[in-house]
């Protein structure tokens, strides 16, 4: 039975989409098949980051009943599975969130892992992505006004009985007025799967239209995102490369 991941933040910008996709094609290292949902249906992003922006079917056309799930899933050089949504404002007005989960309900047979790329906010978009996960992970940055908007997002989850079963913490950068993870631990009272430094190689990689992991993968954040696989797979991080190997050993990332 496939796992479903909803990735949500309450706050937008502080790098759920970037965590989704290089989360989802980290798993796929250690084996696992995974699909890579676009679950923000009026501002999707998973698609335009992966290159698969403009494709002849879509999630909309899933959520309005016109096609399968199976007809809009595209696999990733990666190997990665990814379920674009419609980059088109002409599609937004036709779509239900409700049905999301329904529709995405054939993957379990499609996948060990859906990482679901949610809405930020707590809207109607966000929730239908709640309601179609097993288990929820939320992406803050290290300071307090995001980690307050974080704390909504675990909550928000819990009226719906999903458990967050951790948080990442993203754009980290070592400055002393930075919450540091046992602080926000305290905060939240979840745990802290990953923390992922800010790095200008993510930026390079948007450029390219593919993930950090993918154009960089020696950098201090694919490598962060390749220890998030492990931890939440529960599975021993294996470096790549030497060059991987030694940034790890001296704690360089």
């Amino acid at each position: 039975m496939a796992r479903f991941i909803g990735i949500l933040s309450a706050k937008g910008g502080v790098g759920k989409t970037t965590t989704s996709i290089n989360l989802g094609i980290a798993l796929t290292k250690y084996g696992k098949r995974v699909v890579i949902v676009d679950g923000n249906l009026t501002t999707p992003n998973v698609g335009v980051s992966l290159g698969v922006a403009s494709v002849p079917v879509h999630l909309h056309h899933v959520l309005a009943g016109k096609k399968k799930i199976k007809d809009a899933v595209y696999q990733h050089e990666s190997g990665a599975l990814v379920v674009p949504a419609s980059i088109s404002v002409h599609d937004i007005g036709e779509i239900n969130p409700s049905r999301l989960k329904r529709c995405l309900t054939p993957l379990k047979r499609m996948a060990d892992i859906v990482i679901i790329d949610g809405a930020a906010g707590l809207g109607a978009e966000a929730t239908a992505a709640i309601k179609a996960s097993d288990e929820i992970i939320v992406v803050t940055n290290p300071d307090i006004l995001a980690v307050a908007d974080a704390l909504k997002a675990i909550k928000f989850a819990e009226k719906f009985g999903k458990e967050t079963i951790g948080v990442i913490v993203t754009r980290t950068k070592g400055d002393k007025v930075e919450l540091k993870p046992k602080e926000i631990e305290r905060l939240l009272e979840k745990p802290v799967l990953g923390v992922v430094p800010e790095d200008k190689c993510v930026k390079k990689a948007l450029s390219k239209r593919n993930p950090v992991i993918s154009t960089h993968p020696n950098s201090s954040s694919a490598i962060a995102y390749k220890k998030l696989a492990a931890n939440i797979l529960g599975e021993n991080y294996k470096p790549e490369s030497f060059v991987e190997f030694v940034k790890d050993y001296f704690k360089l990332i």
